[in-house]
């Protein structure tokens, strides 16, 4: 014999009370000098109601009587299981199922008997009873005190505070000056981003320190607890709304921030806003082409779009993308001279590589057909996987129609097999010779000239890439999967960019802005690319809609790599974790962490300083290195 004593209260008040404790021990003594038995097991559920089993404690119970561990159930009460009729006779069935007994201490019944079967189910039915009894009179009480303009529990809006005194929230003035500001700001701007953007700027938090939004504003617009007005029962546990004569409304309940007269108009100019009536329509005639596709590299906010500055030359303005958290440590932005040419080169590159054949295709050449034209000069890659899946889809898209028998299917397999492992061992040697030059670069006293190391090293590299392509070629399914799916460009073949974009290498933005609708060409993008993410005003990645994201890497200020700058790489760890545990440190501690000569030392200290990463303290005979951050700390410390 095996009892489960499962023990629950519902509230704070219950556990504060010694609840948990009492039936504890009356639980245990019915298991040990009633049964029996001291061989028992005690489930608790703290602070959780029985208007459903979605409890931890019963769960895992009922999971280990499943697994045939205990012979009996014993509780205080039968509604400390459960007050839902339904819910109570799926676990009691299980119980028989498993052959366990349940038994309700206080109701002083078990159901080995059959009368105890039958008190349990009368029971049961009382307790749902009263659980619905007792819902119905908690309703009523809360709708009473709504009524008399009772606090009844929620978010506290911004501007107010709660008050222990009166218990109901009170001005907070503090936060009633935001609230001001956001209806003054309104009637200027009529513009709940913008709204969301001065406050974002001038770092004015919201009532949980986030970021503001136009949500966000809207809410607080058109709130009418700022007028001191308070309602109630208005949504149901979805958040949908009631009937109107189930709602209660009490005017002039409570001190308001906002004048009444300014609250209506307030409404009338969102709801014209809304309508679209031009009376108090914002302007708002210019299109965005890519207003939310852009997206923060830094923080992974999405962009708002506003108007650049108009260019002298001809009065073209072009629409401009700032990171939602602008000024408040992220300062991402590009403009339209930017994307526009970025975006539609790249289409177009990406249309004519896919009505290119197979033949000779790799990784390089997907990558060079992708990257043609002025618009790609500072990018110098795009990331591996995505070639790869270019490759891929492309290949499966002209081949699927291909089928093979078993017989030759397996054997070709065998050779693919073959095939891929002396692949795989080539490109290890490719990789192993590439870490070998790079050291031979860095540390050989015979060390060859950076002419060289850049000629080598493209040379190796172009080797490992087409020995990559092999393989990705390799791994492509020789089957009915078509993966190709480029049915998402056929929609959009209507358009009358189209003859542009396919036959023009190197596309001029403005000649299309010239000869298509603003509206057409940001239905045409919105087509195919998903989303953009931008840093230091250069597209970092583009997600296409066909699934593919391609990373782009961008050329650095010094296009060749200095030897000191690749040694930088190489030892900043080192140096950093030395700088740690030492906090200050000098020439000798780093020539003894790091395996270099004296004169190599001096540039890999210079190369620090110049990034800002160290400083350089003391005196002329007693100088010392340590982080930025400590260079106010004593030299005992040393």
């Amino acid at each position: 014999m095996k009892a489960a004593l499962y023990i629950r209260v519902s509230t704070h008040f219950q556990i504060d009370k010694d609840s948990l404790p009492f039936q504890r021990q009356e639980l245990i003594n019915y298991s040990k000098y009633v049964l029996g038995n001291d061989n028992y097991q005690i489930f608790e559920d703290a602070g959780y109601s029985a208007k459903n089993t979605d409890r931890p404690s019963y769960q895992a119970m009922m999971s280990r009587i499943r697994s045939g561990e205990f012979t009996h159930l014993i509780v205080w009460k039968i509604d400390r299981v459960s007050r839902n009729l339904l819910d109570f006779s799926s676990m009691y069935e299980e119980l028989k199922k498993y052959n366990v007994t349940f038994i309700s201490k206080n109701e002083q019944f078990d159901t080995s008997s059959a009368m105890g079967e039958a008190m349990l189910k009368i029971i049961l039915v009382f307790a749902e009873l009263e659980r619905k009894l007792t819902a119905e009179r908690v309703t009523s009480i809360m709708l009473s005190r709504a009524e008399k303009g009772l606090w009844n529990g929620a978010t506290v809006p911004l501007g107010y505070k709660w008050s222990d005194e009166i218990k109901f929230p009170v001005i907070d003035e503090n936060e009633a000056s935001t609230v001001r500001l956001i209806y003054d700001l309104y009637l200027k701007l009529r513009s709940t981003t913008k709204i969301a953007q001065h406050l974002n700027t001038n770092h004015i938090p919201t009532k949980r320190n986030g970021t503001w939004v136009a949500k966000t504003v809207n809410d607080i617009l058109r709130n009418p607890f700022y007028i001191g007005t308070y309602r109630y029962n208005m949504k149901d546990q979805k958040r949908r709304l009631k009937k109107e004569d189930e709602w209660i409304i009490i005017e002039d309940n409570h001190e308001g921030i906002i004048d009444k007269p300014t609250f209506k108009q307030v409404q009338r100019i969102l709801e014209d806003n809304y309508n679209g009536n031009s009376q108090y329509q914002r302007e708002n005639i210019h299109t965005h082409i890519f207003s939310s596709l852009v997206y923060c590299s830094k923080c992974g906010t999405r962009f708002w779009a506003g108007l650049d500055s108009p260019r002298k030359k001809d009065g073209y303005r072009p629409s401009r993308y700032v990171c939602y958290k602008n000024n408040n440590g992220c300062q991402n932005i590009i403009s339209d001279v930017t994307l526009l040419p970025f975006i539609l080169n790249f289409i177009a590159n990406f249309i004519r590589l896919n009505h290119s054949t197979l033949n000779n295709l790799s990784l390089k050449s997907i990558e060079k057909t992708l990257l043609r034209g002025k618009a790609f000069v500072d990018v110098i890659g795009i990331d591996h996987f995505a070639l790869e899946s270019t490759f891929k889809r492309m290949a499966t898209g002209l081949h699927d129609e291909l089928e093979l028998n078993s017989d030759t299917a397996t054997e070709s397999k065998v050779i693919q097999t073959d095939e891929m492992e002396s692949l795989e061992k080539e490109k290890k040697k490719y990789e192993k010779a590439l870490e070998r030059l790079e050291s031979l670069y860095l540390f050989s006293e015979d060390s060859m000239s950076q002419k060289d190391f850049i000629f080598k090293q493209r040379d190796l590299k172009q080797h490992l890439e087409q020995v990559n392509a092999k393989l990705a070629a390799l791994n492509i399914p020789q089957a009915k999967d078509n993966l190709a799916d480029l049915s998402w460009l056929d929609d959009i073949q209507y358009f009358i960019l189209m003859d542009k974009i396919q036959n023009t290498i190197g596309i001029d933005y403005r000649e299309i802005l010239n000869l298509i609708d603003i509206e057409v060409l940001k239905e045409f993008i919105s087509k195919i690319v998903e989303e953009i993410h931008v840093q230091d005003k250069k597209v970092m990645s583009l997600k296409l809609s066909n699934g593919i994201t391609y990373k782009f890497a961008y050329k650095e200020h010094t296009q060749i790599p200095t030897r000191e700058h690749l040694l930088y790489r190489k030892y900043e760890d080192t140096l950093l974790e030395l700088l740690k545990t030492k906090i200050q440190v000098t020439r000798k501690d780093v020539e003894e962490a790091v395996p270099l000569g004296r004169v190599t030392i001096g540039k890999l200290i210079n190369e620090f300083i110049e990034r800002g990463i160290i400083v350089r303290c003391g005196a002329s005979t007693a100088t010392y290195y340590t982080l930025v951050e400590n260079k106010d700390l004593p030299r005992e410390i040393l």
